[in-house]
């Protein structure tokens, strides 16, 4: 049941009253309802997450992608400590062009750019804190912004959960060393990501549109958007033959994907434990034979 605070909360800034409320699948960071006003609207509700200022941080990253009228979102309604509330959009099916609108919007996204890669407030992923505000004294190149903010801030959190074997260990120790060799060749400016690009962070609506959900968004390299959709499946090939029809990757990228997956490996080791630790060791070492 949704407290009483929240309902009344709600009502208010309807100006009407909850008529109906129920209970759909979500993510495992929070509680999801749909709520269904006196006036006939729908709305998506979350609630009870763990982390005080996750849902608006969720909603800051909604509306920054929301801004740059790329790809759909949903519109952010209300917003406190303690729930979010969304637009609901109600899903369809997806028609066959509908990868190939994904690829191109999902490029038109990674066109926008900033000067700094991060973002400008830390926010989550899942319910680990992700690191974004830029270095104040230098410039930082997103080599060290993806080591020192990605990589590292999860391997130290892994160790501080005694998560890390000898394995990993040995493995972090030379991959620092080679990381500047790794990402060698593919420098480019600050693009705006989803951040967390999985095949449960999208929907179809009922025009097959495509639609980004649960976001962590920040300013760095597009490759480590592309490589989160290869982690669990739900992209097809048309889709990325579309991104790379609009905006061609640079050479390499095949090599580098597993330097980007290995941030959401260690980031799933810390949240759900050592189911995650041997795919973890295998990423390291992928590039240390």
């Amino acid at each position: 049941m949704i407290e009483f605070q929240i309902i009344e909360k709600i009502q208010d800034w309807a100006k009407c009253n909850i008529s109906k409320q129920k209970s759909v699948g979500g993510g495992s960071i929070a509680q999801t309802n749909l709520i269904r006003l006196e006036d006939g609207r729908t709305c998506f509700l979350k609630t009870g997450s763990i982390r005080p200022d996750a849902f608006a941080k969720e909603a800051n990253g909604l509306n920054e992608i929301r801004k740059t009228n790329c790809i759909r979102v949903p519109e952010v309604l209300l917003v406190d400590d303690t729930f979010l509330l969304l637009e609901h959009i109600e899903e369809g099916r997806k028609d066959q062009n509908f990868f190939t609108k994904f690829g191109d919007q999902l490029a038109d996204l990674h066109s926008r750019t900033s000067f700094k890669f991060g973002f400008k407030e830390d926010n989550y992923i899942g319910s680990t804190p992700q690191h974004n505000i830029p270095s104040k004294t230098e410039e930082e190149s997103w080599l060290d912004f993806y080591y020192n903010k990605r990589l590292l801030f999860q391997y130290k959190l892994a160790e501080k959960k005694k998560l890390v074997g000898n394995e990993l260990k040995n493995g972090f120790i030379v991959l620092e060393n080679r990381i500047e060799e790794i990402l060698e060749g593919s420098e480019e400016k600050p693009c705006l990501l989803h951040g967390d690009l999985w095949g449960g962070n999208y929907l179809c609506d009922m025009e097959s549109n495509p639609v980004l959900i649960d976001p962590a968004v920040y300013y760095g390299h597009r490759e480590a958007d592309l490589a989160m959709t290869k982690l669990f499946g739900g992209f097809t090939e048309q889709f990325y033959h579309a991104y790379r029809r609009k905006k061609p990757l640079p050479q390499g990228y095949d090599y580098r994907e597993n330097i980007y997956l290995l941030y959401h490996v260690l980031n799933h080791l810390n949240l759900f434990g050592s189911s995650y630790y041997g795919q973890a060791v295998r990423l390291v070492w992928s590039y240390l034979h």
